[in-house]
């Protein structure tokens, strides 16, 4: 295990959930399930305790700990894309698999943990400010799901 992990709260699903980062982002792995050795309260002995995994080179801990806890926009993970396509893949993979859209480019999937898809066009339109930045804030504000072109555009004026 890293010296730093994130540790995300689970219901009970945190292995489904590593699973499905696993197979959307790339560097992206579950390296290890741990089984509960005695009962606990959110489960028995045997079932699924902790997941160690990896979401795009940023070691986590997935932990099973039950319903007392749930997860809000305090937390997320941010994305960086190169292009609508990446965009629109991982935005569709998260919000057609049970989640749903928020706005400005964030998106929570079925478990609750929000995403930032951000493509990198929108961060360097804000770096760069001025009349750029607002322009491409102003077009972001609009939107739910980012649309490179229509930021593009507002780059330009």
């Amino acid at each position: 295990m890293a010296k730093n992990t994130i540790c995300l709260w689970y219901d009970k699903d945190a292995e489904a959930a590593a699973r499905f980062y696993s197979e959307i982002f790339p560097d992206s792995v579950v390296s290890a399930v741990y089984r509960a050795p005695g009962d606990y309260p959110a489960g028995k002995e045997g079932d699924v305790l902790t997941v160690e995994f990896t979401v795009a080179g940023i070691p986590c801990l997935g932990l099973n700990g039950g319903s007392a806890f749930k997860h809000n926009e305090a937390f997320s993970f941010q994305i960086a894309t190169d292009d609508q396509e990446e965009t629109d893949r991982y935005w569709n993979a998260i919000v057609g698999n049970g989640g749903q859209e928020s706005a400005c480019g964030w998106c929570k999937d079925k478990w609750g943990i929000s995403w930032q898809i951000t493509p990198r066009v929108l961060t360097e339109a804000l770096a760069a400010g001025g009349g750029e930045a607002k322009r491409a804030f102003e077009a972001m504000m609009t939107m739910r799901k980012i649309d490179v072109a229509a930021i593009e555009a507002a780059r330009r004026g």
